[in-house]
């Protein structure tokens, strides 16, 4: 995957569901790549594919989402998949939500064509030291 604007190129892991039914998430590790929720469509499908990546490591160095609250409309978000073709997207909105807010439908529900969902950590509280809230970024397949 690759966003240009910030500077973004990760390889995406395959990533699933945890027993308690949570998303998995990427190594919290410095430079950990991006993942694909592979319960969602490969980016290019019909419908909503999933990539999460963290907003920051462990040991508090920017990790490979940090940057994507400055994706703006019109961005480029471009997907190698697994038989060797990219797929290019175009970045519609950006939404911060709380975490017990979040529209799971919006994010996602099925969608007419091939879409795109980055998702990340936000809202970080110092008092707590835990981000409550995630930000979403929603793309649709390039013209």
């Amino acid at each position: 995957m690759q966003i240009e604007k910030i500077g973004v190129s990760s390889e995406l892991l395959d990533l699933g569901l945890q027993e308690n039914g949570t998303l998995e998430v990427p190594p919290e590790d410095a430079g950990a790549p991006a993942g694909w929720y592979n319960g969602s469509p490969a980016p290019g499908d019909p419908g909503p594919a999933v990539l999460l990546g963290h907003v920051n490591s462990l040991s508090q160095t920017p990790g490979v989402f940090a940057r994507l609250p400055e994706l703006t409309k019109g961005d480029g978000i471009s997907v190698k998949r697994e038989d060797g073709t990219s797929v290019a997207f175009t970045v519609d909105r950006g939404e911060q939500y709380q975490k017990n807010q979040f529209p799971t439908l919006e994010v996602y529900g099925n969608t007419k064509g091939p879409e795109l969902r980055l998702i990340t950590c936000d809202g970080y509280n110092p008092d707590t030291g835990i981000f409550e809230d995630n930000y979403v970024v929603y793309a649709s397949l390039a013209e």
